[in-house]
């Protein structure tokens, strides 16, 4: 059915009928009240010849990207065209997918005649997977509002949403070396010089001033310093564990999701680099290994498997993945290892394979950090329930720093860290540790 009334339409209708019940208390005439009734009807048939005498009144478009990135603002927008004489008032409804449970999502818009009006908003998925948008549906009426016109655009649309990828371009930009300094990161020192001279170029700010090259500075007249090119093709291996600890959920997503993200965060950075990035992901079993490449198709290819990777409810075998690591990674190369480790013993049950992968290979464990443990145990305390809960969280806070102590002295890093730092600490760690020359 197209034809509806309106909320207008019954408001009138109702009015009239008090006034007949008044005429009939008070044994008044009810002309009055005929009269107007009269004219609501008139007017409804007139607001309904002018709403539904043109087929096409209306245009309408969606327009979505071609993928969703996960866990970022994602913008749809709508263009809606007026072909009518008219002014119309819209009251549009999206179905939109049954991931984000939104129902209350009415939008009114005011067009005007021969215009178009442009509408955009955001949508922010939390989970990885294909999500299916409906079809779009809008109800028509005119400046008189006694009749609602509807309108269904079938314009079923299937989008699949991918890791996270809007901010690649950020993380590449933020790990210039001038950023960071003037982001108020200090400067670490390089043990030796092993880098190849590039060329000459300009001084910027954030260079080292014991490269300046004075004797292209005297004759430029202005400063200029040698560019030396790090060593590159360099193995960066990501680890993703999908066992059971990492389906914990922290704001909409869950653990692995945030893994995923800080993977792709890294592959993105290490090609910039010009090095080669490969990936490892496994619960009970290994489920996906990507050998270690730098070419640019690279980053697709990650995208694509990391796309449908999903966490498991089977314990994590490291003794699995410490076998095929050692049998199909020969070169020595740094392992990020996404785990979550809930206490100090469930870290040394792995400790044996942890040991023996950083025997071969620069190892770093990056496990996550319960941020509402630290807010609770941070919490001022006013009963003896408070203190009781505000001792065991702190407890499970100290927990979580001893593990990283504990892995430093097998000489494996250890980085803990809050969910929402997770790449930028990875990428940073990363750059640590080409900067030192470490690998």
């Amino acid at each position: 059915m197209k034809f509806y009334f309106s909320n207008r339409f019954f408001l009138l209708l109702a009015a009239n009928i008090v006034l007949f019940l008044a005429c009939w208390w008070f044994n008044i005439n009810a002309t009055i009240p005929i009269g107007i009734f009269s004219v609501i009807i008139i007017a409804l048939v007139f607001d309904a010849c002018i709403i539904f005498h043109k087929k096409s009144i209306l245009s309408f478009t969606r327009t979505l990207p071609e993928r969703f990135s996960n866990g970022d603002n994602n913008t749809v927008r709508l263009d809606i065209t007026n072909n009518s004489q008219l002014n119309l008032s819209v009251d549009l409804i999206e179905e939109l997918p049954e991931q984000f449970q939104q129902r209350n999502n009415l939008t009114s818009i005011n067009l005007k005649a021969r215009k178009t009006v442009f509408v955009e908003y955001t949508l922010t998925p939390t989970e990885r997977g294909e999500y299916h948008f409906g079809n779009s549906i809008l109800y028509l009426s005119t400046p008189i509002k006694l009749v609602q016109r509807k309108l269904v655009f079938k314009n079923e649309t299937l989008v699949k949403v991918y890791p996270s990828f809007i901010n690649l371009k950020q993380y590449q930009l933020n790990t210039r070396r001038s950023y960071l300094q003037e982001a108020g990161t200090s400067v670490m020192r390089r043990i030796g010089n092993s880098n190849e001279f590039e060329h000459i170029k300009d001084y910027i700010l954030g260079d080292d001033i014991r490269k300046i090259n004075w004797k292209a500075t005297a004759k430029k007249s202005n400063l200029m310093v040698n560019h030396y090119v790090d060593e590159k093709s360099q193995q960066i291996f990501c680890i993703i564990d999908k066992g059971r600890l990492m389906k914990m959920p922290f704001n909409g997503m869950s653990l692995l999701d945030y893994a995923i993200n800080a993977s792709l965060g890294l592959c993105s950075v290490c090609l910039n680099k010009q090095d080669k990035f490969g990936l490892v992901t496994f619960s009970n079993t290994i489920s996906t290994f990507v050998q270690a490449s730098s070419k640019k198709e690279q980053l697709n290819n990650v995208l694509n498997i990391l796309y449908n990777q999903n966490s498991e409810f089977q314990e994590s075998n490291f003794e699995s993945l410490y076998i095929n690591v050692r049998t199909q990674i020969k070169q020595r190369s740094l392992l990020v290892l996404y785990t979550n480790f809930e206490s100090l013993t469930g870290m040394r049950r792995q400790l044996p394979f942890l040991t023996q992968l950083a025997k071969h290979h620069l190892l770093m464990v990056v496990f996550f950090e319960n941020t509402e443990l630290v807010d609770l145990s941070n919490n001022n305390v006013s009963d003896l329930e408070s203190v009781y809960n505000k001792t065991v969280a702190a407890k499970f806070v100290l927990e979580k720093r001893m593990i990283v102590k504990e892995l430093a002295k097998y000489g494996i890093l250890g980085v803990l860290c809050a969910p929402e730092e997770l790449t930028v600490n990875s990428i940073n760690k990363y750059l640590e540790i080409k900067y030192k020359q470490a690998l």
